[in-house]
C-alpha cells in the first residue's frame, strides 16, 4: 500500500499497482505504472522510499487486466521479462562490455543483457549489486564503488567506470586460523549491544511459518536440521564479552538441537506461531530453533526462528534451499 501510494503521488502516473513475483526463485517486488516511463519512476521513487522498498521491476502498462466485476486482476499482470518489460537489445561492442554483460547475466539470472539495460529494471537490487561489485573486482582487478552501480546502472555506463578505474587486485577469501573466539563485525556488534539493551526482547528474531501438506517424516526433518547445523558455522555460533568487555563470537564443534513438536488443538495458527517466538540467549548456540505443529495427519506447520545476528536475507535463502535438498535426500 505504501509503495502504491508513493507511485501514485508521482506526477504523470495515472495508475499503479505492485505485486510480488517469485519466478526467479526469490520474492521480488514488481511495479506496474501507466503514464510515466519506468526510468523516471525509479528516479522519483528513490526520493520517496528506502532502497529496500523500491520494486526490482518496473513495467509500463498500456492496458490493465480486469476481472469480470471490473476490478484489477493482479494474477493476470504480465510477469517480468515479458514484452512489457523489455528494452531494445543492444549487443556489447567491445571486450569490456562483453565481460560485463556476462557478469550481469550470472548475477541476474534472467537472460541476455544489452548494454543499455538498467540493472535494477532487470531485477537487480542492493544485494545483487554487491555481488556484482565483487565479481567485477575479480574479473577486472578494479574496485568499483557500490554507489557507481546505482549512478551508472547500465553495462555501457559501468564499462566506462571500469576503464577509468584504478587497479585493485582481487584476492580470494581464505579460512582464518582456528581460535577460541573471533571478533564480530560492526553490524553484529551493533545488534549485540541493542539486544542487551532490549533485555531479552524479540526485536531481532527472524521467524517464519511454512505450511506442509502430505505425509511428514519427522525423523528425516530432524536429521535435515542437524545436518544443516553441522554444515554452517553460523548455526553453531554464540556471542559473549571478552575480558575487556568487547563482544566476541565463539564457534562450537557441536551444539544441541531438538526439533520441537506440538499439536494445534484449540489454538489458531497465528496463536501457535506467536507462542513459539521467544527471546534468544546470545551466549547459547544454536541461535536457531524449529517446531512442527500438527494440524492434521496430512497437514503440519513448520515454525522456524533464528536471530538476526547470525543471518540475513541472503543466508536465509541459502539455508532454505539446502534444507529442502537435505530433506529430499538430494545432497
Amino acid at each position: 500500500g505504501e509503495i502504491e501510494a508513493a507511485l501514485r503521488s508521482i506526477e504523470g502516473v495515472r495508475e499503479a499497482a505492485v505485486t510480488v513475483r517469485t519466478d526467479s526463485g526469490e520474492p521480488e517486488l514488481c511495479a506496474y505504472t501507466e503514464g510515466l516511463r519506468r526510468n523516471e519512476v525509479r528516479t522519483q521513487l528513490e526520493r520517496l522510499l528506502p532502497s529496500y522498498m523500491i520494486p526490482a521491476h518496473m513495467i509500463e502498462m498500456e492496458q490493465w487486466p480486469v476481472t469480470p466485476s471490473g476490478k484489477l486482476d493482479r494474477n493476470a499482470l504480465p510477469a517480468p521479462g515479458g514484452a512489457a518489460d523489455a528494452e531494445t537489445y543492444t549487443a556489447p561492442r567491445n571486450v569490456t562490455e562483453m565481460k560485463l554483460a556476462q557478469l550481469w547475466e550470472d548475477v541476474l539470472k534472467n537472460g541476455p543483457v544489452g548494454i543499455h539495460d538498467n540493472f535494477f529494471d532487470r531485477g537487480g537490487h542492493s544485494l545483487k549489486a554487491t555481488a556484482l561489485v565483487s565479481r567485477i573486482a575479480k574479473e577486472f582487478d578494479v574496485q568499483v564503488p557500490l554507489k557507481d552501480v546505482f549512478a551508472h546502472p547500465t553495462v555501457e555506463g559501468l564499462a566506462s567506470v571500469i576503464r577509468e578505474g584504478t587497479d585493485s587486485p582481487y584476492e580470494a577469501m581464505k579460512p582464518t586460523e582456528q581460535r577460541e573466539a573471533y571478533p564480530v563485525s560492526s553490524a553484529q556488534k551493533r545488534i549485540y549491544v541493542l539486544q542487551q539493551l532490549e533485555d531479552g526482547g524479540t526485536g531481532y528474531n527472524m521467524p517464519a511459518m511454512l505450511e506442509l501438506e502430505g505425509k511428514l517424516d519427522p525423523e528425516r526433518l530432524d536429521r535435515a536440521f542437524k545436518e544443516l547445523i553441522k554444515r554452517h558455522e553460523s548455526l553453531r555460533t554464540s556471542f559473549e564479552q571478552d575480558e575487556s568487555g568487547e563482544p566476541v563470537q565463539r564457534i562450537h564443534d557441536e551444539v544441541p538441537f531438538t526439533l520441537q513438536t506440538a499439536v494445534l488443538g484449540e489454538q489458531t495458527e497465528q496463536e501457535a506461531a506467536a507462542a513459539f517466538i521467544e527471546p534468544f540467549d546470545l551466549s547459547q548456540a544454536p541461535l536457531f530453533r524449529a517446531q512442527i505443529v500438527k494440524v492434521s495427519e496430512e497437514r503440519h506447520l513448520l515454525l522456524v526462528d533464528m536471530h538476526h545476528i547470525i543471518s540475513d536475507g541472503v543466508s536465509v535463502n541459502i539455508l532454505i534451499r539446502e534444507f529442502g535438498e537435505l530433506y529430499n535426500n538430494r545432497t
